[in-house]
């Protein structure tokens, strides 16, 4: 080994890239984890639903202001609990500083990382408003890993690169048409960017979907594993 070689950085991992300080683990209830990872630069959280070991996971992430629940009453929860019955582990991402979306797509790498390392091996990202952007962003990152993409209530800010998503990776976009913060435009002009994917308009809704949250769980419970498989 040359000297300029022994010299050269060794490339690390989204999660190593976290330089986290210590990391505290909990069991709330058989099949629920909740997870933080101390870092210098915030705190990343994780809600883990279903076996750490799935082959199969879904990523599920919040809007400008971070959170856990996503829309819908709680849609992200309810999610996972559905896949866990499944087999099918589901990860939700509270970020270590909201609306920064470079470092929130770190986070949910990180997170896709810290599942790969116990046996995941697909996945599915998830992300409603600004988490929409991130959804996007992470399904690049994750590459040949990423086996579908769902975007709820988009931004399209974020996602000027967004033509870089695999063509093989199939995106769905459910939008409301009376979102009252980003319109259903928003959602067009992604799958724009993106060159492929569908469009769902749901009417007489607005940005946290709220009237359509029986549909999301029907949907997205028959949507995400069909991709997954």
């Amino acid at each position: 080994m040359t000297e300029d070689a022994a010299s050269e950085p060794l490339a690390r991992s989204p999660l190593e890239l976290l330089e986290a300080l210590a990391r505290e683990e909990v069991e709330i209830t058989p099949g629920l984890r909740h997870l933080e990872i101390y870092t210098w630069r915030g705190l990343l959280t994780i809600l883990w639903h279903g076996p750490v070991d799935a082959e199969e996971v879904v990523v599920m992430s919040g809007g400008a202001m971070g959170g856990l629940l996503g829309p819908a009453n709680g849609l992200y929860h309810d999610l996972g609990e559905r896949f866990a019955a499944d087999g099918i582990g589901s990860i939700r991402v509270g970020y270590r500083k909201p609306n920064d979306l470079a470092r929130c797509v770190h986070d949910v790498a990180a997170a896709a990382d810290l599942a790969t390392r116990a046996g995941a091996r697909r996945f599915v990202t998830v992300g409603h408003s600004f988490g929409g952007a991130v959804a996007i962003q992470a399904g690049m990152v994750l590459d040949e890993y990423c086996r579908g993409v769902v975007t709820l209530a988009t931004q399209s800010a974020g996602c000027e690169d967004a033509a870089g998503l695999r063509d093989d990776v199939p995106v769905l976009l459910l939008h409301g048409d009376r979102d009252e913060l980003l319109p259903p435009d928003s959602s067009y002009m992604v799958r724009m960017l993106i060159g492929h994917g569908d469009v769902e308009l749901l009417p007489g809704t607005g940005h946290l979907l709220s009237e359509y949250a029986d549909h999301l769980r029907t949907r997205l419970g028959d949507w995400i594993p069909a991709h997954l498989a």
